[in-house]
């Protein structure tokens, strides 16, 4: 068996086309299913599903997958083992992290590019069922994510802060000059929240759930940046975390109070797939966290 043709069967099953896979592995199609049917033999199952295209994998060669995702993630840990030996870290650091900690990010990735030069870091926006699953294929080193609530998989966790809620309404608002706002009053006022496939948005609804209120927001998105632009309006209120202060601050001619707390504040942090070896890039990222006090970052912008 050779690696190549686990990397065959992780293109093909990935694009999900023969062709488009040859062409993402830069060979001819006869050649990808040649080896793929190499495997077949050398293995002696059935791996692929075939027809007049290509139809899906058997219940074998999904099995074959997942081995051959863990095989090719353990080879290129190898590769890394030893160029570090060699030269110092390097290699690229895959991060999946939800959309609400892609603000937190750049106080971890900062301080891990200073120390390691030679490392690169790539970042996506992902769910977080899609965070737990890629870590399970071996296509993420890290996730940032909640910690809590859902269930994360066989994973290690290491919790970098809490979220605080704060209610962003116009400075001429009439809940501006409180010191604190309930969930209940909150939940009477225009609202322009994250969509309720997000996690964030799945907390609130628990929050304004738990004194007895539903929010029926004006307006929904999926990305932080685009709350913002409508807040900034000065039409919409909004339930943020402190954590998006970081980087988005407070937009002009408006202002943050404190909501309530009804419930324990949820867990953000970093989770990493539940094996040894560990890879090195992502335990070089813990090792770093935890030089970061970003509880404190956060909370400065809160005074």
């Amino acid at each position: 068996m050779l690696l190549r043709q686990l990397e065959y069967l992780v293109a093909l099953a990935r694009e999900g086309h023969f062709s488009r896979a040859a062409q993402a592995c830069h060979v001819s199609q006869p050649s990808l299913s040649a080896a793929i049917r190499k495997l077949e033999h050398e293995l002696d199952v059935p791996i692929v599903r075939r027809g007049n295209r290509y139809d899906g994998l058997t219940p074998e060669g999904e099995r074959v997958l997942l081995w051959a995702h863990r095989i090719l993630a353990e080879c290129e840990e190898l590769r890394q083992d030893l160029s570090t030996m060699e030269n110092g870290l390097a290699g690229t650091l895959r991060i999946g992290a939800i959309p609400t900690t892609l603000t937190v990010a750049p106080l971890l990735t900062t301080p891990f590019c200073a120390r390691y030069p030679r490392a690169r870091v790539s970042i996506e926006s992902l769910s977080s069922q899609d965070i737990v699953h890629r870590l399970t294929e071996f296509e993420l080193d890290v996730g940032m994510t909640y910690l809590d609530g859902e269930p994360l998989g066989r994973v290690r966790t290491f919790p970098l802060y809490e979220e605080k809620y704060l209610l962003l309404v116009p400075s001429d608002h009439v809940l501006a000059e409180q010191q604190v706002v309930g969930w209940a009053d909150a939940a009477k006022q225009p609202l322009c929240l994250l969509s309720e496939q997000m996690r964030n948005r799945r907390i609130l609804d628990e929050m304004f759930a738990s004194v007895g209120a539903m929010a029926v927001p004006s307006i929904e998105t999926d990305t932080v940046s685009a709350l913002y632009a409508h807040v900034a309006t000065r039409n919409w209120c909004s339930v943020i975390s402190h954590a998006w202060l970081n980087m988005f601050g407070v937009p002009q001619g408006m202002r943050v109070v404190p909501l309530e707390r009804v419930r324990p504040a949820p867990r953000i942090g970093l989770v990493i797939a539940d094996r040894d070896p560990e890879p090195l890039v992502a335990r070089a990222l813990v090792d770093v966290s935890a030089s970061v006090d970003v509880r404190a970052a956060l909370a400065a912008h809160l005074r």
